[in-house]
């Protein structure tokens, strides 16, 4: 889904997934997506994965990796290891899109620990925008893999490269947490150095189907 903030709903493609979907989650596992936005004094936004040391600006921590389930230790040992190596975060919106609580559903129903980061504002747009290359809710991140819309097939097939049952493992006891915004603002200072942030490298994303399947989405 796009996310402009005035634009009505509507399905779209899925994404399209890899032929090798192991080799492609072992890529996944080493990409380091931004986590913070850099605006310098001059006005220049930067985006980067570390965070600055000697701040003179304003950085904004993007929260684009939140591996909140691997911290967990009422998981089953192997589901742990599972989301440690592979954190799986689903991007909605807070408006309506019922494609996002299909993907709720389709997560739960399989038992994923998964970490929701909503769109709630223009700058949140701006920010998925950039960390995923798209502006469709829902959008999941398999590790840094990238699925922009819901399939359960396809979903379903990197969920299983990845290494997660298909049937719920989860204790009784186990909660999901509450979705927070994608992005927590500080306020911070860019370092005068003159060395400037080095960019993120760029997410790996699906590109060849295995099997066609159902998908939707909404574009803000």
């Amino acid at each position: 889904m796009t996310l402009p903030a005035s634009s009505p709903c509507r399905s779209f493609a899925s994404a399209r997934l890899p032929l090798a979907l192991g080799a492609a989650l072992l890529l996944a596992a080493t990409g380091v997506a931004a986590q913070f936005k850099v605006v310098g004094a001059d006005g220049k936004v930067t985006y980067t994965d570390r965070e600055p040391s000697q701040p003179e600006g304003k950085v904004t921590a993007l929260g684009a990796k939140v591996p909140v389930q691997a911290a967990e230790p009422d998981l089953p040992f192997d589901l742990r290891q599972v989301v440690s190596k592979y954190p799986v975060t689903l991007y909605t919106t807070t408006g309506a899109c019922e494609p996002c609580v299909q993907a709720r559903q389709y997560l739960k129903q399989r038992g994923v620990p998964y970490s929701e980061r909503q769109a709630a504002s223009n700058e949140d747009i701006e920010a998925l925008e950039k960390l995923s290359g798209g502006r469709e809710a829902p959008t999941l991140t398999v590790g840094s893999q990238v699925l922009r819309g819901f399939g359960s097939d396809s979903w379903g097939q990197y969920l299983d490269a990845a290494g997660y049952p298909r049937e719920s493992r989860l204790p009784s006891s186990y909660q999901y947490r509450a979705a927070t915004p994608i992005i927590e603002r500080r306020d911070a200072t860019v370092a005068r150095t003159g060395d400037a942030p080095a960019p993120a490298p760029a997410l790996p994303r699906a590109t060849a189907p295995t099997s066609p399947g159902p998908s939707g989405g909404i574009r803000f």
